[in-house]
């Protein structure tokens, strides 16, 4: 199974919701949230950390192929999906619904496998 990384800054302003929308994500809107990544055939993980320079949310997406299915996951119109993305862009002050032509990451090193 492949490993795609993400990081995201929290644009300034916006941890109050940031938080809010996750809360959302682990409660009312957490079945939607879990269909949607199964759909795409992917586990996806968020994790916040705290830096001098502000909030910085690390997305972490494993599957098949994790970019694909990124892809996938923020092209459909769906109710869910309009939520998220509108979520996404004012928390993190970019557009997730443009496409990413390749990873945003590269792995540099990994202690199980061969780089």
């Amino acid at each position: 199974m492949a490993l795609m990384a993400v990081a995201f800054p929290i644009a300034p302003g916006q941890s109050a919701q940031w938080h809010a929308w996750m809360e959302e994500l682990r409660g009312a809107r957490r079945a939607a949230f879990v269909a949607s990544r199964r759909e795409a055939g992917v586990r996806e993980r968020t994790f916040l950390q705290p830096t001098p320079m502000g909030e910085l949310v690390i997305v972490t997406i494993e599957g098949d192929d994790p970019l694909a299915s990124f892809a996938k996951m923020v092209s459909k119109d769906d109710e869910f999906t309009r939520w998220f993305i509108e979520h996404a862009n004012a928390a993190h002050g970019m557009d997730l619904s443009q496409p990413m032509p390749e990873a945003p990451s590269t792995l540099v090193i990994d202690s199980e496998g061969e780089e």
